[in-house]
């Protein structure tokens, strides 16, 4: 029964990536039907964000409030923390010193056209919304997960206090996340027809960008993310979970790294890690905790792409990348990508710290070419903030449940 459910995922997935390949050739040699057809992904994403919301909130509130000690709560939510800003910064070392081998940018630009950078949020603003939104129907939105995270999390803790992990609300926050998990079932049967339709729209939109001035970077980029799938992640599975771990991580990565790159959403892919790590045998309170916040809180592929997004735009003004700015650089991407991904009202919160830090004279030159880069390096981050978020709870099990906590789950279901 094991084997035919593993054949069947394989089989889904399959039939996945076929669809992104096929959109793929149907926007570059139909652009204007790829335009056309736009919608049947939008309608996919849309639908993944509407559930996404009363997921996650049920999910972390619901772990919370069922959790006899709140000892361990605490302890999954330090944890977790510490493990998104460790491996945070190891991204950005490793970027740094690829940038220093293969600098994205050989001749500086001549002529740079200046851009209008629109509005943004004032710093009073931004450490307001990072911890609340104006009102109840403010946190009943995508773009508002980082309060809404933490109205889920004090929820949890009161609904702990009044049942002690028991009660009718503990029960009922419970009982939703199980509902949306099943929704989230029924709408993944429509996703093949929205990946064909969303690559068909990036290659469209995206195709010409990406062979023309900006391949370099794309050329180290790109590859990165697929070698760090298969070297960092491999690490941070055995690190968390031991012998077996990196077996088990690789059977079930796969799911979630497809729905990133066709969703190009870290929040839209909570769902299926939440579905792969139930699978793994990830303790539920570990899982409803570490990955919702994983989906605005872990951003190695987007440590990855400030660290680009500095070396590419020194090298557009003809300024050295040197060694001395390893820890200011390092120390950014971990704050812009790690603390800021999820801030609200915040606009391009991470290009305005890079341009703020280390180019406050040429910020409107240097503006439009780190969002240019930041929209064709998207999806390959997204693919590295999304699974990264399942391999995270290895080692997130790893302090919470013991480092034998994997061999455990596996000699129960031998």
């Amino acid at each position: 029964m094991q084997k035919n459910e593993v054949m069947k995922n394989y089989r889904f997935l399959a039939i996945l990536i076929g669809a992104m390949i096929l959109g793929c050739v149907a926007g570059w040699v139909a652009p204007g039907f790829a335009a056309a057809i736009s919608p049947l992904g939008k309608v996919f994403i849309n639908m993944m964000f509407c559930i996404v919301v009363p997921l996650v909130f049920a999910s972390i509130a619901g772990s919370i409030a069922g959790m006899k000690s709140k000892k361990r709560a605490g302890k999954i939510l330090g944890t977790t923390v510490v493990t998104f800003v460790v491996t945070g910064a190891i991204a950005a070392v490793i970027m740094f010193v690829l940038m220093k081998i293969f600098p994205p940018v050989l001749t500086p630009w001549e002529n740079i056209e200046a851009e209008e950078m629109g509005e943004y949020a004032s710093t009073s603003d931004m450490i307001v919304n990072f911890f609340t939104a104006n009102d109840f129907v403010g946190l009943l939105s995508r773009r508002a997960m980082l309060p809404l995270i933490v109205f889920s999390l004090l929820f949890g803790f009161a609904t702990n206090l009044a049942e002690n992990g028991e009660g009718v609300v503990t029960n009922f926050l419970h009982g939703l996340t199980e509902v949306m998990l099943k929704f989230v079932k029924i709408v993944t049967y429509y996703a093949p027809i929205a990946f064909f339709a969303i690559f068909a729209g990036l290659v469209a939109d995206y195709g010409s960008m990406i062979t023309e001035s900006y391949g370099r970077a794309m050329l180290v980029y790109y590859p990165l993310c697929f070698v760090y799938i298969f070297t960092a992640f491999p690490l941070f599975a055995y690190f968390g979970g031991g012998k077996g771990a990196v077996k088990e991580m690789f059977s079930h990565i796969a799911r979630p790294a497809v729905v990133s790159l066709g969703t190009c959403s870290s929040v839209a892919t909570i769902p299926t890690n939440m579905e792969v790590a139930e699978e793994t045998g990830i303790s539920k309170d570990v899982s409803e905790m570490v990955l919702p916040l994983g989906a605005t809180m872990h951003m190695d592929g987007s440590c990855f792409s400030c660290v680009l997004k500095i070396a590419f735009v020194l090298g557009v003004f003809g300024q050295p990348l040197t060694w001395g700015q390893l820890i200011p650089i390092v120390l950014v991407a971990v704050l812009s990508s790690v603390g800021m991904s999820g801030v609200p009202g915040g606009g391009y919160i991470g290009e305005y710290i890079i341009c703020s830090i280390f180019f406050p004279t040429q910020i409107e030159l240097a503006f439009p070419i780190l969002v240019a880069i930041g929209n064709l390096v998207d999806p390959p981050a997204t693919m590295i903030n999304s699974a990264g978020d399942y391999v995270t709870s290895f080692i997130v099990s790893r302090f919470v449940d013991g480092k034998d906590w994997l061999q455990k789950k596996i000699a129960q279901n031998a």
